[in-house]
């Protein structure tokens, strides 16, 4: 097991530090700050993109066509940025970080012309795809890039001041589509290109960081990439999105337009596992997930990125449909959320950062995610604004802080060699939880609409309402409710409360689950010394900007602090 540094080594680096210069010292931190900015816009933009369309695509779809192509212009952008990612992040290791973010925002940007000018919906998808794929290189390289500047002990604070713009991002994407989508809705991805080209050139000018030379030099290392494992994983990985993001609009569940891609999906899925234990340079290697402690985190990942979604997609439900707000105002209300996750995000990383243990934070997280959606089951139409307000702000908190604090855990456990694997599947973790956030609740919600639609005395109200119909007319609920009866929509309003409460309470049973499991974590010590082949090109001594003794090789993890580790009891 490996020792600290001594006290003559650390007196030495001390004295190191000293010797620099205050222009050197002010340098590295304008270059490190210069960095943590261009991320968090990155981490922005990338988010509301993905957010900003869904109350833009009517009037794209009227304007170019597609009506058919729906699906596919929904989700080819999501579809896109989540596949690549482990593939990105070998990228990563073999290119050094460098390069493969300012190819990911140059794709970002060029697909943000197309889809922009686009004048049919071939030309859209493919400009959505190319976005995607982006952003979704920007998704995995922002946490790569950040574990490569500061020790594992500071990584949660500064992931959260990246990541928790993303919540602002997610509650203003809506508006602002709406907003663009009246005057122009080309300028919605147009607008990209100016924003993204900011971080663009600040990245290509500032970002001076190591290229990882100790794993060998030149083009060469590009073959330590598993191109046969990303081969079968990617397909595989189309085919069981297409089946989820289709499943019950497209198609129903039962058809086998759905069932055989889930299918063949998940067999592709245990393929590449399979494959991953025979390959000498696996993608997503099995050791990140061989000890307790990076398991569960992954886990709890995949759950809060789950929690998330479900309420991004259903709290403006509620507004809209049982409050009555206008689309603008359902996106205002959703502020106290968007606002408490971003500075829980901030506040988890921070007490991370000062304390060095996750596993209280994710329990006290993962409590009030209890305790927040077994509020929000109470809501109804006539429920004070008080009472949403501060419900948004109490479960805000389950999914702000594991944010910041999730991949820190994870890494705890493992080699630093191991930041660009281990944050890729981080990052494909957190993506594909957002589309189950959607798929399940929205089994759910359709379903309790469907089997309560005879509590409505209006044919024509029934018909709208039926198979999945519930989730777009509830954006029209606040100009059709003068026109409607009150006693009839009571009954509407009877209907849309039913269904909400089954997502609350399916919210409430997964924040259960994942306060259970932090149980299964160990507190393993966060190391406060930055051990990368990858950080700011000439850091050889304590970082004057993050306080961390940068040290080639192999980082101080839990594996090497207590072999009991490694292995699941």
């Amino acid at each position: 097991m490996l020792e600290g540094p001594s006290v003559e080594n650390r007196a030495t680096s001390a004295s190191l530090v000293d010797q620099k210069s205050p222009a050197q010292s002010a340098n590295r931190q304008t270059q490190f700050w210069t960095i943590i900015a261009s991320l968090s816009l990155l981490a922005f933009v990338s988010a509301l993109d993905a957010m900003i369309v869904t109350t833009a695509l009517p009037t794209i779809t009227k304007d170019i066509g597609g009506s058919s192509q729906y699906v596919w212009i929904a989700n080819s952008f999501v579809i896109a940025s989540t596949v690549l990612q482990p593939l990105i992040g070998q990228f990563a290791d073999a290119l050094g970080r460098k390069l493969p973010t300012i190819v990911s925002v140059a794709l970002f940007i060029i697909g943000s012309g197309i889809a922009g000018g686009a004048y049919n919906v071939g030309m859209f998808i493919a400009g959505r795809s190319i976005q995607g794929i982006g952003a979704g290189g920007m998704y995995v390289l922002i946490d790569i890039i950040c574990c490569d500047l500061v020790p594992l002990r500071e990584r949660g604070k500064y992931l959260g001041i990246v990541n928790s713009s993303a919540a602002v991002a997610a509650a203003i994407g809506p508006v602002l589509g709406g907003a663009l989508a009246r005057a122009n809705w080309r300028w919605i991805f147009w607008l990209n290109i100016p924003v993204c080209g900011v971080p663009f050139f600040t990245l290509l000018l500032f970002m001076k960081m190591k290229s990882g030379d100790a794993r060998g030099r030149g083009w060469g290392r590009l073959l330590r990439v598993d191109y046969i494992g990303n081969v079968v994983f990617i397909p595989s990985l189309i085919a069981l999105m297409f089946g989820l993001v289709t499943g019950g609009i497209e198609f129903p569940w039962s058809s086998w337009r759905i069932i055989l891609p889930i299918v063949l999906g998940v067999l592709g899925w245990i393929a590449f596992h399979i494959w991953e234990h025979f390959t000498a340079y696996p993608s997503v290697p099995s050791r990140l997930f061989s000890n307790r402690t990076s398991a569960t985190a992954y886990v709890l990942t995949f759950f809060a990125s789950v929690l998330a979604t479900t309420l991004g997609y259903f709290l403006p439900v509620y507004f809209q449909a049982v409050l009555r707000a206008t689309v603008f105002y359902s996106g205002v209300y959703y502020l106290p959320l968007a606002i408490g996750t971003l500075v829980s995000a901030v506040i988890g990383g921070v007490l991370l950062s000062a304390f060095g243990a996750y596993r209280p934070l994710h329990a006290f997280a993962f409590a009030l995610g209890i305790v927040g959606f077994g509020l929000l089951t109470i809501l109804r139409g006539n429920s004070h604004a008080v009472a949403w307000v501060f419900f948004q702000l109490i479960v805000s908190v389950g999914v702000g802080i594991p944010v910041s604090t999730c991949l820190p855990a994870i890494m705890a456990a493992l080699p630093e060699s191991d930041v660009a694997s281990a944050t890729a599947a981080f990052s494909f973790i957190k993506t594909f939880g957002y589309i189950w956030g959607v798929t399940i609740p929205s089994i759910l919600f359709n379903g309790i609409i469907n089997n309560n639609l005879s509590l409505v005395s209006s044919p024509s109200l029934r018909d709208q309402l039926r198979n999945g119909g519930a989730y777009s007319f509830a954006s029209q609920a606040n100009a059709l409710a003068g026109s409607v009866d009150g006693a009839v929509w009571n009954e509407v309003e009877q209907v849309y409360v039913r269904s909400l409460n089954a997502i609350w309470w399916f919210g409430l049973g997964i924040s259960a689950v994942s306060f259970l499991a932090v149980g299964i974590e160990r507190g393993l010590e966060l190391s406060t010394e930055l051990n990368t082949e990858f950080g700011l090109d000439g850091n050889k001594t304590e970082d004057s900007t993050t306080g961390a003794k940068e040290k080639g090789g192999r980082a101080q993890s839990g594996i090497e602090r207590g072999s009991e580790e490694a292995v699941l009891p």
